[in-house]
């Protein structure tokens, strides 16, 4: 496999991780500003553990583009794959764990978030380090999977469905809570 394209998808892995790991306090250090809400988690919910792995790795994937755009193939392939492999393997983990042990442990979810992002990644250097894909259909159906992703990520913390993935687990609210919602206190 190229060395360039394992030095950049693991440099993302880093990225990915720490990055996704500070979003999910932004909107709480920016005093719950609406339009920090576009890529920071606004509460405790699945999806929005899903976003705060999403955007990192979008913003990555457009960091990387200009650089490996001639040594790798398959990039919106690869992206879309490694970007719905995330939060598909973090529900998988995290209601498994669930439901084996009837609660929720914060290392454990730390863990997933990190595993999950090794394998998006780990599947995207895969697929670019692939031949072509020949099937122009694949490359399209893809680039409309990462536009689809980047609608949804973009606008369902604004306007959550009423959802079991967008309820808050304490409080069973949806969407941006405000900051008495966060910590009980009226501030």
């Amino acid at each position: 496999m190229n060395r360039t394209i394992k030095y950049w998808e693991i440099i993302g892995i880093i990225f990915i991780i720490s990055f996704g790991a500070s979003l999910h306090f932004v909107f709480e250090w920016t005093g719950y500003w609406w339009p920090a809400a576009l890529i920071a988690a606004v509460n405790e919910s699945t999806w929005e553990h899903f976003k705060i792995a999403f955007w990192p790795s979008m913003i990555w994937a457009i960091i990387e583009y200009p650089f490996i755009k001639d040594k790798v193939n398959n990039f919106a392939v690869a992206k879309a794959v490694g970007f719905l492999l995330m939060p598909i393997l973090t529900a998988i983990l995290f209601y498994g764990y669930n439901a084996i042990t009837g609660q929720h442990y914060l290392f454990l979810d730390i863990i997933i978030f990190i595993v999950s992002a090794i394998a998006g990644q780990f599947v995207s250097m895969r697929l670019l380090a692939r031949e072509k894909i020949q099937f122009e259909w694949m490359r399209k159906t893809a680039i409309a999977i990462l536009i689809l992703m980047t609608i949804s990520y973009s606008l369902l913390s604004y306007f959550p469905p009423n959802n079991f993935l967008f309820a808050h687990p304490e409080n069973g609210e949806f969407g941006i809570l405000s900051e008495y919602d966060h910590d009980g206190h009226d501030h």
